[in-house]
């Protein structure tokens, strides 16, 4: 469930682009006003306000917001006004830019967005950047990782529901063998992960857990940073809520908060399963994640991330 709340009554699309230009006009920054509207406004809600922004006042709004807002609340307010697959070309470009750690940021968007998701990213970084995806993931990579990554950003899995229990039976058993193998980056197991649709790779690891009496996670727990990114890969593929609960508690309870973490997942998911999550957040840590975020974040940056949560401050 989204966490995104939308006025019963919304504006003009006009009023709210005249809101938007008085909040960068005068004596400082009315961020408070940005927030009430970009806080509160669909994927294309926000599409028509910045289309309708520059045709009135010949200005991009991104370029405008770029301008007037500073640090992390500048960031979110950006990559939450990116359509979400313009913000997915956005965020993939920039974890093919950074250090090794970046490759679970691949993985994220690789495993946790729909086939068509997916696909709609990877035309996004092709019109944005003038080269593919797939291209800029290989480049940036290099053995496992490479080896994993690639077919991941570009695959195009089926999207249905229907498994075939024997083959969940047959590849589960391959799995089982190169896992105790320790043989992580076999061609079959990432040939399994890289293309089978969600659904059939749920069956798969469920008859693994019948048939073996343990979880695949539980046997990928200790080991290297490829081992981790396996680990990632099927979380984000059939636990996607867990695996943004372990994002935000690794951003969130460390010394210092990664904000950029915490930005991408409620960004990326407040109109997706933000309200899931959160569920699952205060399940693990019995603390509401809005309570979380509002102890560890301050000003503005906080207002924004209690808005797209859909709560307001204490």
């Amino acid at each position: 469930m989204a966490s995104l709340t939308v006025p019963a009554e919304i504006p003009s699309v006009a009023e709210d682009c005249e809101q938007l230009r008085s909040a960068f006009k005068g004596w400082g920054t009315n961020e408070k006003l940005i927030i009430s509207i970009l806080a509160h406004r669909t994927a294309a809600q926000r599409k028509l306000i910045r289309e309708t922004y520059a045709e009135t006042f010949g200005e991009d709004l991104l370029k405008e917001l770029d301008r007037e807002l500073s640090h992390d609340f500048e960031k979110l307010v950006l990559v939450w006004t990116l359509d979400p697959s313009e913000r997915d070309a956005h965020l993939a470009k920039e974890a093919t830019k950074r250090w090794t750690k970046s490759n679970f940021v691949l993985v994220e968007i690789a495993c946790t967005r729909s086939p068509k998701e997916l696909v709609l990213a990877r035309e996004a970084y092709h019109a944005r950047f003038k080269k593919s995806l797939e291209e800029d993931v290989a480049h940036h990579t290099t053995g496992d990782h490479r080896k994993l990554l690639v077919p991941l950003v570009s695959s195009y899995r089926y999207g249905g529901d229907e498994v075939d229990l024997r083959l969940a039976k047959a590849e589960s058993k391959v799995l089982h063998e190169k896992i105790s193998d320790k043989a992580y980056s076999d061609d079959e197991v990432i040939r399994i992960l890289a293309t089978r649709s969600k659904a059939q790779i749920n069956a798969t690891l469920n008859h693994y857990k019948d048939e073996y009496g343990e979880d695949i996670l539980k046997q990928l727990e200790d080991g290297d940073e490829f081992v981790a990114l396996l680990r990632a890969t099927i979380k984000g593929l059939v636990y996607p809520e867990h695996y943004f609960v372990e994002v935000l508690r690794d951003a969130i309870n460390r010394r210092g908060t990664e904000e950029d973490h915490l930005t991408r997942v409620i960004a990326t998911r407040a109109e997706v399963d933000l309200k899931i999550i959160a569920d699952e957040y205060q399940k693990r840590d019995s603390i509401p994640l809005g309570r979380a975020i509002a102890k560890d974040t301050r000003g503005d940056y906080e207002s924004m991330l209690l808005a797209l949560l859909g709560q307001e401050e204490d």
